[in-house]
């Protein structure tokens, strides 16, 4: 490995050291004054990111998930904007148009914590008077909801005599730079620390302010499946970002989504979609994310039942690990949710992770919700530095190969190879072969995970690279290949809990006959 210790060391000359989160005193966090566990949180989450006392934020809320309207804008949004006034946080003035806004704001962020109300229901719809001849529908169909995401709306509670239907466009979508800067003073991004336990909450604080002195170093799983093409865009520019980056990805190009029990294991990075509850490697008692885990699932409700850990998506991910995760409360429409790509490459690129969802935001006063410490920063260390955990070794050396031959992939891929022989590493020879499959070099690809799989000591990791085979020969059409691998594999592993997965596929590709038509009915 002597060849990717020099590596590193070049690191620091090529790529640029992270970008800095915003300051702790730019961010105020709002909790439920009625609950002493949102209480504790609150304080637990000030003193881990150092942020002042004074930034605490009381309010008597409903200790429910759901809030009406009416009740929002009276016990939340009205008494909030009374604190910002009262502590002299933002300066607030009328434009033209008669709308009040922020015109300055000391509060960039705004963390909600476990406690504080997640959905705001719709105001129920007036009976429409009777007709001959019904009222045309709205030219936009958003323009006809308001029920929304409490965080959502808080991003722009400053503002006043805007619209309550609908979606307001974020104007931080698509920025490349800090919220620090004095742009957009009337936007404050918000995350929620929130999840089926109190326990996990605190766990995912813990674990990114942990993963930020090393950094995040692990497998990446990207389940396409073929919903709709601006989705499956977002997804393959995830796996694009990580080529250039370095970071292993298994891609899942088929229309179901990953089996049940696939084995999915040293997973740092989990984006896919699209399935209405947790599903396919998730299922599995004992899988778990690394710690600082990012994971996603894009689908419209994936935050309706965060508390429920085997409902919807947001919730079960941060139960097996995920240090973070995105959500949605209610229907968003594909192009008002998160673009998983822009996000992706803004995280790579050293922005936190609240300003890495807000810039992949399309809208705000809507449905979308930013689970997780806002200011983590999982990508801190691309510049080779932080301390080094073995377990991270194999994975900062592919991305120290990665730049070193970043225009040479035959030679960085015959590099690795060779450093894969010297040490025995199963990850790097696997990565390699992931690398090749993704070119389409599917016969010196399987030669690869073959000798991943001679490496690997746990059965489960053999397992997956018998799927990176079968996977070559079900997208190659070779479906007696396909289906004779599973039924070996089902025979090799049949003790193994992963094992599970196969049938999986199996069904697809080799379904049971039907039964016999019974002639008497």
């Amino acid at each position: 490995m002597r060849l990717f210790v020099v590596a590193w060391l070049m690191l620091a000359g090529v790529w640029p050291l992270a970008i800095g989160a915003p300051a702790p005193d730019s961010v105020a966090v709002l909790y439920n004054e009625t609950s002493t566990e949102s209480g504790k949180l609150a304080r637990f989450y000030c003193e881990a990111r150092g942020i002042p006392t004074e930034n605490l934020i009381a309010l008597k809320m409903p200790e429910a998930q759901d809030i009406s309207r009416a009740d929002y804008e009276s016990m939340i949004a009205a008494p909030l904007r009374k604190e910002f006034d009262r502590r002299a946080w933002w300066k607030r003035g009328k434009n033209a148009a008669g709308i009040t806004a922020p015109v300055l704001n000391k509060i960039r962020v705004l963390v909600t914590v476990r406690g504080v109300p997640l959905r705001i229901q719709p105001d129920p719809k007036p009976k429409p008077p009777t007709a001959t001849v019904p009222p045309p529908p709205p030219q936009n169909p958003m323009d006809d909801h308001d029920e929304a995401s409490v965080d959502s709306e808080l991003a722009l509670f400053g503002l006043e005599g805007v619209p309550r239907t609908g979606a307001l466009p974020n104007p931080y979508y698509k920025s490349e730079k800090s919220i620090s800067s004095r742009e957009f003073p009337f936007l404050i991004l918000t995350a929620r620390i929130d999840a089926p336990t109190y326990a996990t909450c605190e766990r995912m604080v813990r674990d990114a302010i942990e993963t930020e002195k090393n950094g995040l170093w692990g497998m990446a799983y990207v389940d396409i499946a073929n919903k709709f093409p601006q989705g499956d865009q977002w997804l393959k520019n995830v796996v694009s970002e990580n080529a250039k980056f370095g970071i292993p990805t298994v891609v899942d190009r088929f229309n179901d989504t990953l089996p049940t029990y696939y084995p999915m294991r040293q997973a740092a990075f989990y984006h896919g979609w699209y399935d209405w509850n947790v599903s396919g490697p998730f299922l599995n008692p004992s899988f778990k994310f690394r710690k600082g885990a990012i994971a996603m699932h894009l689908h419209s409700f994936s935050a309706e039942q965060l508390h429920n850990p085997s409902k919807n998506w947001a919730g079960p991910l941060l139960e097996k690990g995920a240090a973070v995760t995105i959500g949605n409360v209610y229907e968003p429409f594909l192009h008002l949710t998160h673009d998983f790509g822009i996000l992706h490459q803004r995280l790579l690129a050293g922005h936190s992770w609240v300003e890495a969802c807000w810039m992949a935001m399309p809208a705000a006063s809507w449905q979308c919700v930013v689970f997780g410490d806002p200011l983590y920063q999982p990508f801190k260390h691309l510049d080779g530095s932080g301390a080094v955990m073995e377990s991270d070794k194999d994975f900062r050396a592919l991305r120290a190969a990665t730049l070193r031959w970043s225009n040479n992939p035959n030679e960085r891929r015959k590099q690795l190879d060779m450093a894969a022989d010297r040490t025995g590493s199963a990850v790097l020879a696997e990565a390699v072969g992931l690398d090749l499959q993704g070119h389409g070099l599917s016969s010196e690809a399987i030669l690869c995970f073959r000798k991943a799989k001679s490496f690997y000591l746990a059965d489960a990791d053999k397992l997956r690279q018998d799927f990176h085979v079968i996977a070559i020969d079900r997208s190659a059409n070779r479906k007696d290949l396909a289906v004779r691998g599973l039924r070996d594999a089902e025979t090799r592993y049949r003790s193994l809990p992963e094992a599970e997965s196969l049938q999986g596929w199996l069904k697809i590709l080799d379904p049971p006959a039907p039964p016999p038509a019974n002639p008497t009915k």
